[in-house]
């Protein structure tokens, strides 16, 4: 059923060029009033925008502050986390070492990495390189993400590649789509493995030095040393508060590969102009065959209801870490990041050799979804264009009621403490195949969950509704789960799930399982 899917999608692609001979060109006042009007309607704390048409740099500019309240501007040169954005440069990574003969895209990756396995041992065998950028996998979506998030934690890529053994997957191997992390770190690992040296050493290698990204950061940097960096936000009431602080010292992280890597608004746009109209240099580089590659339809994605509403999208596919798709009737290449309090965007069209990007510091999920399809339409049918108000009155507009199912959550100030002789059965350490030990221990009158190698995953337990709650202490955690405990003397079991079960997917509790291995002394 795949290749039927992809054939049709193909043709699609073919149909799109015609509806891109007539261009749009938007003008550097309508980008800087919706930019504007975002900033306005989202409280943002700041916001690096830049757009390319016909390769070259029309719009770049920051608005707003590093941190909120500081007076320090971003610039064209802030770094931003790019989050998801670094799955492109770690593709790119893997075709540049394609193209020097030094890995294949249909090597299995035990051939790179013989540590490596996946739940199924035939899947162990068969996955290859390529099956580690697209997403079919059969991972459940954001399975084992609690390895990278929240940061900084203990966990390193070994860690990961062993741990991916303990995932259950969800469907079958090639069979769907569902977004995946780690095996992005997987395919960093694959880069090392291959390239000689860590991923780190080969993105400044492979990519930023040959493009002249010099701004852009990955592994350990110097705060001082770096210029301008934006802190993440979120909000609280009517302020933004900076969240996630970085320390003098930025360690590197095991999440990299996935979304760690780090750039400013130039650099990110001389990444955009070497994918629109790439220079003879550029283009030995990377040659025709892997750009080819890079963005050829891998997997195809679920179209929502409201991109065929907004952008009469027929066709929406992964590559390697890109995602295609028809707008308007003009094919699009872009990618999208999220990482706590930074959200940013690159988007492509390509046959009008035309692009933007921005990179927002605070709470900007809708802010990302309004502001790319208002910059969008500026270049694909701006007489179609809702604005800014308008696309955020119907983004924040509740579904219908026909299809809300969704139940009330409870009222989490209603939860009770718990005392530690109230759950003596349930009180010791307690080990998850991938995740690592936990205690569930006496502390301070209560009962605290606390993870071992996950340091800030600690909170206190309490009882909500007959059932036991974990309520982080830490920002950094996103959300709150429930702990459903089970079994009796040798054989005891801990299952969590997420408080609102459509929160974050990265929060995978539910692909945890707990054994309990000893006391609390």
């Amino acid at each position: 059923m795949k290749q039927p899917r992809l054939r049709m999608m193909a043709a699609v692609l073919l149909a799109i060029g015609a509806a891109s001979a007539q261009a749009q060109s938007p003008s550097p006042e309508a980008i800087d009033a919706a930019v504007r009007a975002t900033i306005e309607r989202y409280e943002l704390p700041g916001i690096a925008v830049g757009v390319v048409e016909n390769g070259e740099v029309v719009f770049a500019r920051g608005y707003g502050e590093t941190v909120a309240g500081s007076f320090d501007p971003v610039t064209s040169k802030t770094l931003f986390k790019i989050a998801s954005n670094s799955k492109a440069m770690t593709a790119t990574v893997l075709a540049r070492l394609v193209q020097q003969g030094k890995l294949q895209w249909h090597d299995p990756v035990v051939k790179h990495l013989p540590a490596f396995a996946m739940h199924d041992p035939w899947v162990t065998q068969h996955m290859t390189v390529s099956d580690l950028l697209i997403h079919n996998s059969g991972l459940p979506e954001g399975g084992g993400d609690l390895m990278l998030w929240p940061e900084p934690n203990l966990f390193n890529r070994d860690d990961i590649v062993r741990g991916l053994r303990h995932i259950k997957p969800a469907y079958g191997f090639r069979a769907g789509y569902a977004y995946d992390n780690l095996l992005y770190v997987v395919a960093g690992e694959v880069a090392a493995a291959a390239g000689g040296a860590s991923y780190e050493e080969l993105v400044r290698r492979e990519l930023f030095q040959p493009l002249g990204l010099a701004g852009c950061r990955v592994g350990e940097f110097v705060m001082s040393e770096a210029g301008s960096v934006a802190q993440p936000h979120m909000r609280d009431g009517e302020r933004n508060l900076p969240m996630r602080e970085d320390a003098d010292v930025v360690p590197a992280i095991a999440s990299a590969a996935a979304g760690g890597i780090r750039c400013g608004l130039d650099d990110m746009l001389a990444w955009m102009r070497n994918w629109l109209l790439p220079t003879d240099a550029q283009l030995k580089w990377l040659d025709a065959t892997q750009r080819a590659e890079l963005w050829k339809a891998r997997t195809p994605m679920p179209i929502s209801a409201q991109r065929r509403q907004w952008d009469g999208t027929h066709y929406y596919a992964y590559a390697y870490g890109f995602r295609l798709a028809d707008v308007d009737g003009q094919w699009t290449v872009s990618h999208t990041g999220t990482l706590g309090g930074m959200y940013s965007m690159m988007m492509l069209l390509p046959d009008r050799k035309s692009g933007f990007v921005f990179m927002i510091n605070g709470a900007g999920g809708s802010a990302r979804t309004v502001l790319g399809t208002v910059l969008l339409k500026l270049f694909t049918a701006p007489e179609k264009s809702l604005g800014v108000a308008g696309y955020a009155d119907e983004l924040a507009m509740p579904a219908p009621a026909a299809t809300t199912t969704k139940p009330k959550l409870p009222d989490i100030a209603k939860r009770k403490p718990v005392k530690a002789s109230a759950m003596r059965d349930w009180l010791g350490v307690w080990r998850d195949p991938w995740f690592g030990d936990v205690r569930v221990c006496e502390a301070a009158g209560g009962v605290e969950w606390r993870s071992a190698k996950s340091p800030k995953m600690h909170g206190a337990v309490s009882r909500l509704n007959g059932r036991y709650l974990l309520v982080w202490e830490d920002e950094a955690v996103d959300e709150n789960a429930w702990l459903a405990f089970s079994g009796s003397g040798d054989v005891r079991t801990l299952r969590m799930a997420k408080f609102d079960p459509d929160g974050d997917f990265s929060s995978d509790y539910e692909d945890l399982a707990f054994t309990r291995i000893g006391d609390c002394e």
